[in-house]
């Protein structure tokens, strides 16, 4: 067995002295606060991005595929024809292999890659904006049409009163479900009837609708703007066919897969005439103000790291000084600095897988709590979300244990340093 192991063993199994016992716990205790700090801050962050994705893919889809002549804008009333090879076909896509440029050491290296899914669903929508007035309540709208095809598993889990559209073969569904910010301006519910104001060609049209169901998505900005309503109402207001649509909504099995298979349907899909753009192209503001999430948890990650440095070191040196008895004689029986050195090292090792058990245990059990309890909430209006989610991925908690053991060991190998500095004679006599 490799003696300076051996010895780190003994050492850490007699204990210290009553001095350096209250260090080695304060630095078990603050190696625990910052993995516990790190978890649940990465826990958060990763909570929070996945919540807020997931809505807005959810609500407008992962791929919009609209005319070439008009993709920059979501609401251009421009159609298309319904009746294309890859519609309703598209779905069934699965992975698909791309390339990807990877810089490693400065030198550009291409990789064949293959997507963890594929195309999962494809939809029709169009839209026209228009005006409520429910008694004595304004309120502008977009109504978005959807139609047969459309998936209502995600906004099923949003809906707070009443039922989905029910849409009939031969007659366009007067019904419409709005959100409960619009239920709550204009002051109306479940049943009530209400008129919508469409300009169209200079002309003003009149629609009336009943209110069949209220969600709420906590997406403030796109709940207080938008209701669906059958696409059929939409195309007679815009004066189009029944196989004429403003573009296809694709949903995908995985997010990560957004940019490649964008690209695969763009090239190997669709025809020249139509273009196929990401929801995050489309919407890029609140996409950039989630990555900036990122900077925070890096921020937030560096500074537990330097703290459990700091306090690693500050123990590191106090055991040296009190071992300094030992390292005389060890070095008087011919052990080399670096074996000594060794010592403290293994050491300190004990002493921060000791403090990541602790705070593994304490981080995943807070997440736990939060993410079953809810007891952190958020103000829905600014957060998009009425509680802090949570999302605990093991490839990043293990990636966080291993990470602080390696950099913490890395930065205690300097202070070690001070065991080539002891004189073995007077150490033999230090009292």
């Amino acid at each position: 067995m490799n003696y300076s192991f051996f010895i780190a063993k003994k050492v850490a199994a007699e204990g210290e002295q009553s001095f350096a016992r209250v260090i080695i716990r304060i630095a078990v205790i603050a190696i625990a606060l910052s993995i516990t700090v790190m978890i649940c801050a990465t826990a958060l962050v990763s909570g929070f991005k996945r919540e807020i994705s997931s809505k807005i893919f959810g609500f407008w889809g992962h791929i919009h595929i609209t005319n070439a002549s008009v993709y920059e804008n979501l609401l251009e009333e421009s159609w298309l024809d319904k009746n294309q090879e890859f519609y309703p076909h598209l779905d069934t896509i699965s992975r698909v292999t791309y390339v990807e440029n990877q810089k490693i050491f400065g030198r550009e290296i291409k990789r064949i890659k293959l997507t963890h899914g594929g195309v999962r669903h494809i939809q029709v929508y169009a839209f026209k904006g228009g005006i409520i007035k429910a008694k004595d309540e304004i309120e502008g709208i977009f109504l978005k049409g959807v139609g047969k095809d459309f998936d209502w598993q995600f906004l099923s889990q949003y809906l707070v009163e009443g039922r989905a559209i029910q849409m009939e073969d031969t007659v366009a569904s007067n019904e419409i479900l709005i959100s409960r910010t619009t239920s709550n301006r204009l002051k109306v519910d479940v049943g009530d009837v209400f008129i919508v104001h469409f300009v169209q060609n200079g002309e003003q049209l009149k629609r009336s609708f009943k209110i069949c169901g209220i969600y709420k998505t906590g997406l403030e900005e796109y709940d207080r703007q938008f209701a669906l309503v059958d696409i059929r109402k939409i195309q007679q207001l815009l004066g189009w066919k029944e196989d004429q649509v403003a573009g296809f909504e694709v949903f995908l099995d995985d997010i990560n897969d957004l940019k490649p298979l964008s690209e695969d349907i763009y090239y190997n899909h669709i025809p020249n005439e139509l273009y196929a753009e990401t929801i995050r192209q489309k919407f890029p503001g609140i996409f950039n103000w989630l990555d900036l999430q990122n900077i925070n948890e890096v921020v937030i990650l560096s500074l537990m790291v330097i703290v459990a440095i700091i306090n690693m070191i500050t123990a590191l040196m106090i055991l040296i000084f009190e071992r300094t008895n030992m390292i005389g004689v060890l070095k008087s029986m011919g052990a080399r600095n670096w074996g000594i050195r060794r010592i403290f090292l293994y050491y300190a090792a004990y002493i921060i897988l000791n403090g990541l058990l602790w705070g593994n245990i304490l981080g995943i059990a807070l997440c736990m709590v939060q993410k079953y309890f809810k007891l952190l909430r958020l103000d829905e209006e600014n957060y998009y979300l009425s509680y802090a989610p949570i999302y605990l991925n093991p490839w990043t908690i293990l990636a966080l244990n291993a990470g602080t053991l390696l950099v913490t060991l890395l930065f205690l190998i300097i202070p070690s340093y001070l065991v080539s500095r002891i004189n073995p004679v007077k150490a033999i006599r230090f009292d």
